[in-house]
């Protein structure tokens, strides 16, 4: 996985659009060949296909794959990490058992799914896995951090919080939360 990409916040996207567009697939009863599916990415192969929703800065294709139905995003499984600070776990507890309505839409509407926070008291990590099942992360990601109660949010609970990822300022300016490498999957 690009070093770039790993140390990405899941709010803010750090590169901009550099894909070239595809053609859509052409309907058989057409005449023409239909062009083949994008394949899906799969956890195991270590690299983001251009056309894969697990790659942030391919936005343009995968916005036409949205448009064709015929292409179904079975998503993209995200984790990531951030280090509680022990005088705040209560409390963090407390603020996630009660999420803001805002922010939930907001989760959803940014095409993100089974989303879960563990938290490891020994060693006050907190991991985050969720699945996204949209065609363009970055653009998603971006709409999320332009909410104004999203940004309220992050700013109550980055207070709570000890970035993993050195230099990082908040979750608004990106790269707050450092994401994981899968090292196994079974479905």
């Amino acid at each position: 996985m690009d070093s770039e990409l790993s140390k990405q916040s899941l709010w803010v996207p750090r590169r901009a659009s550099t894909a070239s567009p595809i053609e859509s697939p052409t309907s058989p009863t057409s005449g023409a060949q239909a062009q083949p599916p994008v394949p899906e990415h799969t956890e195991s192969d270590g690299e983001s296909s251009p056309l894969s929703p697990s790659d942030p800065t391919s936005t343009e294709p995968q916005q036409r794959q949205r448009r064709d139905s015929r292409v179904k995003n079975t998503g993209r499984r995200i984790a990531q990490i951030v280090k509680l600070k022990p005088e705040f776990v209560e409390q963090y507890k407390e603020y996630h058992a009660n999420v803001w309505p805002e922010v939930l839409k907001q989760i959803k509407e940014c095409q993100i799914r089974d989303y879960s926070i563990f938290h490891d008291p020994g060693t006050g990590i907190l991991f985050a896995s969720f699945l996204y099942v949209g065609y363009g992360f970055a653009d998603d990601m971006e709409r999320m951090r332009d909410n104004p109660k999203v940004r309220e949010w992050w700013a109550l609970t980055d207070g709570m919080q000890e970035s993993l990822v050195e230099g990082a300022v908040s979750s608004a300016d990106g790269g707050w939360w450092r994401e994981v490498e899968s090292v196994f999957y079974a479905a």
